[in-house]
């Protein structure tokens, strides 16, 4: 015991202590896992940052690349790594997050090379930068030949396109495809030159081209129509008959007054074109029996226009639709040259037919 009176002296407790001794040991330790942690996004950032980043600094070409629909940014690059575009796939996972793009990686073809680094790759498929092929449509082109041409080249599958365009005009909600009579989008699948990806699925590529359909057929053409009392799917199916019926350029709109003659005169339009679409065939020579074909789409057996177009016209034949020529004529038959004997009357008619086609 103490004395009565005395002051206890001061006392440092042992955790205090403890504690000071103890910071020149943590602040070190703190140090050396920094460091620790430094050298492991160092050796991670290598591939990406450093002159190591590329697989290679020059030579190998370009590789194609197809990443299919949903995968996610690991096994993109996992496919990445394998076709040796990438040094690794944990290398492009992580450039992928540090650029904030894992989650909006692009499917699709890409051209892809080793030279390019992960952080330059995965901003190709953030930005769907994808390769595109050059297409072409001739005009006059039916919806299957359409889809044999694209699944040809890769970029639709035939079934599933033929389907859309020919049952499922419905699911294109659209001005230009308003208020149709059928459910087909024969006609309006407009000819011409597309840049297309693949993977892009059927729908978008039918999309592709009803846009390209509704940008050239304008206001104008359209006006012409309601002119003369013709609905838009009307003059698309006049520009039909027009597309497959007419070899020459010039004759197009020749063979568009042609049409409209009959048709004011309530006389069937007897056009072979129509027969070989109802029949689903093409061949050079129309023969008496493909004439007896029991369709709505042969002219020979019903009067007026079929119900729909039986190809997708080029831009020259809608308008020579909208604006046929005037003219006497009311038949005509094909020459070997690929041009047309236009006639008045039946009986003129019947010599060509003799000539020409004997």
């Amino acid at each position: 015991m103490m004395p009565a009176g005395s002051t206890p002296p001061p006392r440092t407790p042992k955790t205090q202590v403890n504690v000071r001794a103890a910071l020149p040991v943590l602040a070190a330790a703190l140090v050396l896992v920094a460091l620790a942690a430094a050298v492991c996004l160092w050796w991670e950032l290598r591939p990406l940052l450093g002159r190591d980043g590329p697989v290679s600094a020059a030579g190998p070409s370009p590789k194609t690349v197809v990443i299919p629909p949903g995968e996610s940014a690991r096994q993109i690059g996992q496919r990445l790594e394998q076709a040796g575009v990438v040094r690794s796939a944990r290398a492009f996972v992580l450039a992928a997050r540090i650029t904030g793009v894992a989650g909006s990686l692009r499917h699709g073809e890409y051209s892809l090379s080793p030279t390019q680094g992960a952080l330059e790759i995965a901003g190709v498929l953030a930005r769907g930068e994808s390769v595109l092929h050059r297409v072409t449509i001739p005009e006059g082109y039916t919806v299957a030949q359409i889809a044999e041409l694209l699944a040809g080249m890769g970029l639709a599958g035939r079934e599933r396109l033929t389907e859309l365009a020919t049952a499922g005009a419905h699911r294109f909600p659209r001005a230009t495809l308003r208020n149709l009579p059928i459910d087909s989008l024969e006609g309006y699948l407009f000819p011409d030159t597309y840049y297309l990806a693949k993977g892009l699925g059927e729908a978008a590529v039918i999309e592709h081209l009803l846009n390209r359909f509704d940008a050239a057929v304008g206001a104008a053409l359209r006006d012409a129509a309601a002119a003369r009392g013709l609905t838009l799917h009307q003059l698309i199916t006049i520009a039909s008959l027009i597309e497959r019926e007419a070899r020459v350029a010039s004759e197009r709109p020749i063979i568009a007054g042609v049409i409209f003659n009959r048709l004011e005169r309530g006389m069937k339009l007897e056009i072979d074109a129509s027969v070989l679409y109802a029949l689903g065939s093409h061949k050079p020579i129309v023969t008496y029996a493909d004439l007896e074909v029991d369709s709505p789409y042969n002219t020979y057996r019903y009067p007026g226009l079929p119900p729909g177009p039986i190809a997708n016209p080029g831009l020259a034949a809608i308008a020579a639709a909208a604006a046929p020529a005037q003219t006497p004529y009311l038949y005509y038959v094909l020459k070997p040259d690929g041009t047309h004997q236009f006639s008045r009357t039946l009986e003129e008619h019947n010599r060509a037919v003799r000539r020409y086609r004997p």
